[in-house]
């Protein structure tokens, strides 16, 4: 392993992002704002739920990374998180795009395909989503994933290829790829989809990581994910159910060091 690699590793990413403290500007749903903020907290991130379209532009420009999080749509909110994502390009941070049951309705369809034409740098969804995305057929119900990981993965690439950006695939083994390489990501509980915003608190763990490697999208986002997996196993030691599981969940990710990284997510290169 090179000293360029090593630096670029979920441990010393984890290590780096801590000592940075990043700020993260998170555009998110009503149901995901306190967990996703709580989960970049117990991280060692500095999260901020800034949405009007008002300042979210200027906001997104002083930040380390943008999170856009389509969950509860309004037009006020879409047009926050447009200015957001321009605000972001201009001052060069990287924004990632949670397109959430996108496929659902047509306002969603529209709001996405707005979003895409600027240029995303991380895109994070369940399979059906991500199917849906590429022009596939999915099984999705609302928020809910239809569709297993593996089903997902061809139609990732091709997204990551069409949009020259990273594409990550969560569920019970995570996908992520930027279209060349593409790694699997092993770990979490089962517990996870029994809590509500898991996925759209992954999301902010991202930026937090795009955040201190903006250059290296692809190995920030195998690290955002891999910390979740971690995290999400060693809950499950302690937790008897989904309310004790969410506790012990933000615990376990506030106490996580490079050896439980290691020991709790493992990271399969494909």
């Amino acid at each position: 392993m090179t000293d360029d690699a090593k630096n670029l590793s979920p441990a010393q990413l984890l290590t780096d992002m801590r000592k940075a403290a990043p700020l993260v500007h998170c555009i998110t749903n009503y149901v995901a704002m306190n967990i996703a903020a709580n989960t970049l907290l117990a991280a060692g991130a500095s999260p901020a739920m800034v949405h009007a379209p008002e300042e979210s532009g200027e906001f997104a420009a002083i930040a380390g990374a943008l999170t856009v999080n389509i969950g509860t749509l309004s037009t006020e909110w879409v047009e926050g998180m447009k200015e957001a994502a321009k605000g972001a390009n201009s001052a060069g941070k990287p924004w990632i795009l949670d397109p959430v049951a996108h496929f659902a309705t047509q306002f969603r369809r529209n709001t996405v395909a707005e979003l895409l034409t600027l240029h995303p740098t991380i895109i994070r969804g369940n399979a059906s989503e991500i199917i849906a995305l590429a022009g596939g057929q999915s099984a999705g119900q609302g928020v809910d994933s239809g569709d297993p990981v593996e089903q997902a993965e061809e139609a990732a690439k091709n997204l990551a290829q069409s949009q020259k950006c990273v594409v990550a695939v969560t569920g019970t083994a995570d996908f992520i790829t930027d279209g060349i390489q593409s790694v699997r990501v092993h770990g979490g509980s089962d517990l996870m989809p029994k809590i509500t915003a898991m996925g759209c608190s992954l999301t902010a763990l991202v930026g937090a990581f795009a955040a201190i490697c903006p250059r290296a999208p692809f190995n920030a986002t195998i690290a955002a994910l891999a910390c979740f997996a971690a995290a999400g196993k060693m809950a499950q030691q302690s937790a008897s159910g989904p309310a004790s599981f969410a506790t012990a969940f933000l615990d376990a990710l506030y106490n996580l060091d490079a050896a439980a990284l290691e020991t709790n997510a493992r990271i399969e290169v494909l």
